[in-house]
């Protein structure tokens, strides 16, 4: 198995173990206008299409992308990406099991919702997302192409995105006294920086 086929499992693997986790959610109070979802959610997956693409392309060594590499990582590195997107994937599964069924796919506010500020929490306030951009970051460092870097770019500017309406959206649903006292202590997407 090579890094690539390794990381591309890991991606599948997370994907389905999310959509059967879906299934433990509280009911939605409220949600943002369809709108507003949407403007992140079209970078968002324009992105993950060009990175897989990309993958895809560097698997089948076909393509615009196996052609096209930037680089080459030696095998260590290429290891290393893996392992940093499993990382990656690890922190949103402890953000998702602290989170519990305050969980939701979309920015929403659930059913007797509260402010989490433990485990992950404690370290960003959008754990789901950082471990997310990680993962892409390092799967497009891996593939080396042009599309598979634009593709994890646009991905994080839709992660980013969707965090910057969570927090408003919060702000407004739970009292921006109590977000905005998280957020002056909490940073953002990386830690320690606001």
């Amino acid at each position: 198995m090579t890094p690539v086929e390794a990381t591309t499992g890991l991606w599948v693997a997370w994907l389905i173990s999310w959509m059967l986790a879906a299934l433990w959610t509280r009911r939605t109070q409220a949600r943002p206008p369809l709108g507003e979802i949407l403007l992140y959610v079209f970078p968002t997956v324009a992105g993950g299409l060009l990175l897989f693409m990309g993958a895809n392309d560097v698997l089948t060594a076909h393509g615009w992308a196996a052609a096209y590499r930037l680089w080459r990582l030696q095998q260590w590195a290429a290891w290393l990406m893996t392992s940093l997107a499993a990382a990656g994937f690890a922190f949103t599964w402890w953000a998702r099991i602290t989170l519990g069924d305050l969980w939701s796919s979309q920015v929403s506010r659930k059913e007797n919702h509260v402010i989490v500020e433990t485990g992950p929490y404690g370290l960003v306030r959008h754990p789901i997302y950082t471990g997310l951009i990680a993962a892409a970051c390092a799967t497009a460092i891996e593939i080396a192409s042009a599309q598979a870097l634009v593709g994890a770019a646009l991905m994080s500017f839709g992660f980013w995105m969707k965090a910057r309406l969570e927090e408003r959206f919060l702000r407004q649903q739970l009292g921006a006294e109590a977000y905005d006292a998280y957020a002056r202590r909490v940073a953002m997407l990386v830690p320690f920086i606001a």
